[in-house]
């Protein structure tokens, strides 16, 4: 397995922008579908969003759609959330994980996801 990074969380006011990227390092030559997952105090880990191996599939929870954008650039080994229109309500540890590069769709299952970065910490003030 590639170990996965995060970067690029902190403290964002209420309607700013941040932009998560999860970096893939290690010996692989696939390319996996990628998810990326947030978890608040109290609430369990849900799948924020999800790109398919070749950026053809894409899916968004309900609470970031038209907010938040996924993205991929395969020969980096990097998977992006760009973040815009930032609420508290998205405070949360954020992880993007990998899952198995035989899935040819975007996968939604979280039980299908093995690869787990450590999360970057996202604040938004209000």
């Amino acid at each position: 397995q590639s170990r996965l990074v995060e970067s690029g969380g902190g403290l964002v006011q209420a309607g700013g922008s941040l932009r998560l990227s999860c970096a893939a390092s290690g010996l692989t030559s696939s390319i996996y579908p990628m998810g990326w997952f947030r978890q608040a105090p109290g609430k369990e880990r849900e799948l924020v969003s999800a790109i398919s191996s070749n950026s053809g599939g894409t899916y968004y929870t309900d609470s970031v759609k038209g907010r938040f954008t996924i993205s991929r650039d395969n020969a980096k080994k990097t998977v992006y959330l760009q973040m815009n229109s930032l609420k508290p309500e998205d405070t949360a540890v954020y992880y993007c994980a990998a899952s198995r590069p035989y899935f040819t769709r975007v996968v939604t299952t979280t039980a299908d996801y093995d690869n787990w970065g450590r999360g970057t910490q996202v604040t938004v003030s209000s």
